[in-house]
């Protein structure tokens, strides 16, 4: 009994477990005759078995070793198989004298311990490590778990001199549809695309791209905005992969030469992740891209989009007026659509009646109707923006204006006592007013109905992990100069790489904003067909985005290079 009070007691010292959950399981323990207590914490919910692994290896004298900064030896690696290091979560570290010793989450494992030896024909000598330092230390050594299980199912060299026939219409992807669905339901490559798309997840990607070329297909991940190629597949997999993707979306895959989309719902860590599939026809074979709609990672409040307290304040008005138009401007991929759900987040209510129309719904909300565009039966965004209006809405979210014909609803809508959100493609905010008057709203209709217009961008930010001081190129910082001057001597970060961003020195991202506020002013302004220099020079409190682009380098969010990255087409102030 003693012995187990004092695993208890190692749990509640290293905060694994409260004083009152461990008094509980030892009453429950006096009412098991043999029972441990281990089991009935981990029986309980009380602890993780990762946590009860680490304080057994404490107690048994296990010494816990540190991976992230250790070296190991090629030969030491190649000693257990990529397939035994995942099952198993273990890494070798040293072998001598027919001794292996490894590093294990559950250094308990028997049938790990058991296994290994067999293979190996060493025996087993026993250190623990945590199960993230023991993952982190497989990528380092062993790569990715897409690149090692695409190693495994890639032939050798000797086989491949030997490849069938068949083989070889495959390699040109000129397979029957029936062989095709049989390539697609083997369980390797139903576990390839899986593992593909979890890794993805868990990377933090919001697209995943499969690009077939003439001797291999590529798979790359676009994380925090760039493109990271992961892996290489043998052009011998591209057709069995390619298909297990069109089952998977729901698309024909005997037809290969039209483009397709498709969706998939995947069950990810974090519950189910919506993913938008499209496929178009190349020299080599079909190019996929899936777009991953992570609603957990995407659905962020407006406080954490980046903004100022200044401009979250002016924002945040422009969402509470009763009616009018509220437009987010900028390119594809710099994060409107996440600003205007926020935005919905906010002002949502449920006296409120608030629509939206979006090609495709990208996350469902909770308590607002949301209709996907569906051009293919005569929904378009015009269309469908006239019935919604039918529907006695307070609030209506328009996923683009594209055309004068939606332009022209959303004013009249907007003119009529509703709040209208929409985005639009221009390159900053003063932009978006003479857009619309090319495209043929009437000036004094526009500055009736417009209130605000936000412009973005998304930069990545220094990864916290490796961040450290240094000092910019001069000629960056003199590219950067705006209505902050950033001197020489101004203590400025960026990251130095780590496991943690892959390397990149970057670890997620967060927006760059402009904001205009229509007031009397910019209204008179508007109905004079004003150029973009007449908006901005009449804008209240203007500053651009490279403005507050630099304001995030000073408070060491993000780098000058990134800045200077996103802001090029913007002209100085």
């Amino acid at each position: 009994m003693s012995e187990r009070k004092k695993i208890g007691q190692m749990l509640v010292e290293k905060a694994y477990l409260s004083e009152a959950d461990l008094q509980q399981a030892l009453r429950q323990q006096q009412q098991t005759p043999g029972g441990k207590l281990g089991r009935i914490l981990l029986d309980l919910g009380y602890v993780t078995g990762r946590q009860l692994s680490e304080i057994l290896a404490i107690q048994s004298g296990i010494p816990k070793v540190e991976l992230d900064e250790l070296q190991i030896e090629p030969e030491v690696i190649r000693t257990v198989p990529a397939e035994l290091v995942s099952k198993y979560s273990v890494v070798p570290l040293s072998r001598q004298n027919g001794e292996l010793t490894l590093a294990m989450a559950d250094p308990f494992e028997t049938q790990a311990i058991e296994e290994l030896r067999m293979v190996t024909g060493l025996s087993i000598r026993r250190r623990y490590a945590t199960a993230v330092e023991i993952e982190r230390a497989i990528q380092r050594f062993y790569g990715s778990n897409v690149a090692r299980m695409l190693q495994n199912l890639a032939p050798g060299e000797k086989q491949e001199k030997e490849e069938t026939e068949e083989e070889q219409v495959f390699e040109g992807g000129e397979l029957s549809a029936a062989k095709l669905q049989a390539l697609a339901r083997e369980p390797s490559l139903i576990n390839l695309v899986n593992l593909v798309l979890l890794e993805a997840i868990e990377a933090r990607a919001s697209d995943v791209h499969i690009e077939p070329f003439e001797k291999a297909v590529k798979i790359k991940y676009r994380i925090d905005g760039l493109l990271v190629e992961k892996s290489n597949s043998p052009k011998r997999l591209q057709a069995a992969i390619i298909s297990r993707v069109k089952i998977m979306a729901g698309m024909d895959i005997a037809e290969r030469y039209v483009p397709q989309d498709g969706h998939i719902e995947f069950t990810g860590k974090r519950g189910k992740i919506d993913i938008r599939v499209s496929t178009v026809p190349s020299v080599f074979g079909e190019s996929i891209v899936m777009r991953i709609l992570d609603r957990s990672a995407a659905l962020i409040t407006m406080e954490d989009l980046g903004m100022s307290p200044v401009m979250l304040e002016g924002f945040s008005a422009c969402l509470n007026r009763s009616h009018g138009i509220v437009l987010v401007t900028g390119p594809t991929g710099s994060g409107k659509t996440t600003t205007l759900y926020a935005g919905l987040n906010k002002i949502y209510d449920p006296s409120l009646k608030i629509i939206t129309i979006e090609d495709p719904v990208e996350y469902q909300l909770d308590g607002v109707v949301q209709m996907p565009v569906n051009p293919r039966r005569g929904l378009t965004f015009a269309r469908g923006l006239r019935h919604i209006l039918r529907q006695d809405p307070d609030v209506v979210m328009v996923g683009e204006i594209r055309d004068q014909e939606t332009a022209d609803i959303a004013v009249r809508a907007a003119l009529t006592g509703h709040l209208v959100l929409s985005t639009l493609h221009t390159n900053d905010s003063p932009g978006a007013v003479t857009r619309l008057i090319d495209m043929g709203i009437e000036p004094f209709l526009l500055s009736s109905s417009l209130e605000g217009i936000l412009a973005q961008r998304l930069v990545r930010r220094i990864c916290p992990y490796c961040k450290e001081p240094y000092k910019a190129p001069e000629s960056v910082l003199a590219s950067l100069q705006n209505s902050i001057t950033i001197s020489p001597d101004t203590p400025l970060y960026h990251g130095r790489g780590c496991d943690e961003c892959n390397q990149t020195g970057m670890r997620g991202r967060v927006g760059i904003f402009e904001l205009i506020r229509i007031n009397d002013a910019m209204r008179k302004v508007i109905t004079k067909r004003p150029t973009t220099a007449d908006v901005m020079s009449t804008a209240e409190n203007y500053h651009n985005m490279r403005h507050d682009g630099i304001v995030k380098i000073l408070q060491g969010v993000t780098t000058p290079e990134e800045v200077l990255r996103v802001t090029q087409s913007i002209e100085d102030d």
